[in-house]
């Protein structure tokens, strides 16, 4: 079980080495969904609770630490 989760991450790790910028970029794209949002369906939930800016932040963020740890 350890080994297989243990892979999983070296995987991980290898393919976000060679591809720093990807997951600030999909942090963006989820930021910038929101915003389309915003204006297509004003009194939604994902609107109201700004779902989409949420994860794409904290994606966004991790993204950039983890292009900076590697």
């Amino acid at each position: 079980m350890f080994n297989r989760i243990s892979r999983m991450l070296d995987h991980i790790s290898e393919f976000l080495a060679w591809r720093k910028g990807l997951l600030p970029i999909i942090g963006l794209f989820f930021i910038l969904v929101n915003l389309l949002l915003q204006f297509i369906l004003p009194g939604a939930f994902l609107t109201s609770a700004n779902l989409f800016l949420h994860l794409g932040l904290i994606i966004a963020i991790l993204g950039l630490m983890l292009a900076w740890a590697l």
